[in-house]
């Protein structure tokens, strides 16, 4: 791998690290738990679609290991790992697809996908499979916070010549 190359996905390891901190210091809009803005999401489908799926799966792996790091709640991974793969993996098969002011569907869908892996761990890990209940209203919180995640990494990604310049 370039230095340059590894030094931008440092930079947005460190971007979507920051804002997954400072989200966490944030009081949920929603009073039900788990439920967060994702803003530290943008980062990814931004690297998924700027730079391609291995790098943006990098950036996600690295700011999942280190935001239970961080945060000092290593129990979390289980759940962010879940949700990050099956968000990162719909982000991926949708790369193909999309036109480049369609990168909002991404963050809707990668949302939703989160979601249904974190409930699924949950279920797992818990042993609780009546608590499925409760993902109709995951999921459309999901679509609201894919929403605006998806239409900022969409912005960014239109205007992102200056990052095709920095990471050849």
């Amino acid at each position: 791998m370039k230095t340059r190359k590894l030094a931008v996905l440092g930079l947005l390891t460190a971007i979507a690290l920051t804002i997954f901190m400072v989200e966490a210091q944030i009081p949920s809009p929603v009073p039900l738990p788990g439920v967060k803005l994702g803003l530290a999401n943008i980062v990814t489908v931004f690297a998924v679609f700027a730079l391609g799926p291995k790098d943006g799966a990098l950036v996600l792996a690295a700011r999942i290991f280190l935001g239970a790091v961080f945060a000092g709640n290593f129990s979390t991974i289980f759940y962010s790992a879940a949700g990050g793969a099956c968000a990162i993996g719909v982000t991926i098969l949708l790369r193909r697809i999309l036109k480049p002011n369609q990168l909002w569907v991404a963050g809707c869908l990668g949302a939703v996908a989160h979601s249904i892996g974190q409930m699924a761990m949950a279920m797992l890990l818990l042993g609780t499979p009546s608590i499925v209940i409760y993902l109709p209203v995951m999921i459309v919180i999901s679509i609201i916070t894919g929403l605006f995640t998806g239409f900022a990494a969409q912005f960014l990604v239109n205007r992102g010549n200056v990052w095709k310049t920095i990471s050849k």
